[in-house]
């Protein structure tokens, strides 16, 4: 195993540069921004948290890590429990109540970003009624809190989002249009120089198809967020520095005209199953400086414990 501050267990970097053109025309006069202030903190994703695979213990390991690098806080990105989708209340319940109990152990604030496996009832296979009361995304509101919002640190501002939406297969990346107006009138009080950092499950942009179905395969419409250019316009004025992705399992950096797209690998690896294309079970450290950033994939040390 490789020691906690292995750097890069898989890069696959797309790199696309587009040089905006400058104009000297006019010079428009504005209060400087404060210069953001130095911190930390730790992308936790794909958790997939449940009583089987000694899946407790892992997440266990990776929490007394964080603790130790002790973060101004923790965003989780998405896949918080094994699986809500597919499965009866009974099972859910006990998911979420796990996923609840072991977070405590975290030591700094933590806010969570919503993945599809939080959403219950949407696959035929729960059997569950859409007249429950925790149906869908509700659970998730009753249990961990909102879907989507924002906060400030230091002078970056944060927006979690929801990118996962209902179809007739199940889900979809993508983002609602009440959340796309949510997020207009969120950005409308922020200066246009402030940094900014998102974070959601399923990626805006991601090469997966590509590396594992091969190269001219399109991405299937569960696998990355369908109206990501939309979504993405909405920041064109503002500072928007790093995107934080889930859903994949595996380690990648997109860069993009002058946003970092970064896929966390997993917290589970290969769902508990042990390291997932030769990425191990690591999680993100985010270290900020200014308006610049640096990050690592650290890998915690978990081994998968046979039964």
């Amino acid at each position: 195993m490789n020691t906690y501050y292995t750097r890069f267990l898989k890069l696959i970097v797309a790199m696309v540069f587009i040089l905006p053109v400058a104009s000297c025309n006019h010079f428009e006069q504005k209060e400087a921004v404060a210069e953001p202030a130095a911190f930390s903190f730790v992308f936790l994703t794909d958790i997939h948290i449940q009583p089987e695979k000694n899946a407790v213990e892992g997440f266990k390991t990776a929490i007394s890590m964080v603790n130790e690098i002790h973060p101004d806080f923790v965003i989780t990105g998405g896949d918080l429990i094994m699986d809500a989708l597919e499965q009866p209340y009974g099972r859910v319940d006990t998911l979420y109540n796990l996923y609840n109990e072991v977070v405590k152990d975290i030591q700094v604030p933590v806010y969570n970003t919503i993945g599809n496996h939080e959403i219950f009832g949407w696959f035929e296979k729960s059997g569950v009624d859409r007249s429950h009361p925790e149906f869908g995304k509700k659970i998730f509101e009753n249990r961990i809190g909102r879907r989507y919002y924002s906060f400030d640190h230091k002078g970056w501002h944060f927006l979690i989002l929801d990118s996962v939406e209902e179809d007739e297969k199940g889900y979809r990346g993508g983002v609602d249009s009440v959340q796309m107006e949510w997020i207009r009138q969120d950005l409308a009080g922020i200066d246009a120089e402030v940094p900014i950092i998102v974070s959601v499950h399923i990626p805006f942009f991601s090469m997966e198809t590509q590396i594992f179905r091969g190269v001219m395969e399109p991405n299937s419409v569960w696998s990355v967020i369908n109206n990501a250019n939309e979504v993405l316009e909405l920041f064109k004025d503002h500072n928007l520095k790093l995107v934080l992705q889930g859903h994949q399992h595996f380690l990648e950096l997109i860069y993009v005209r002058g946003i970092y797209f970064i896929t966390g690998g997993a917290v589970s690896g290969a769902w508990w199953g042990g390291s997932f294309d030769g990425t191990e079970e690591g999680f993100l450290l985010i270290t900020l400086k200014g308006s610049e950033f640096e990050w690592e994939y650290l890998d915690y040390g978990w081994e998968v414990i046979q039964p």
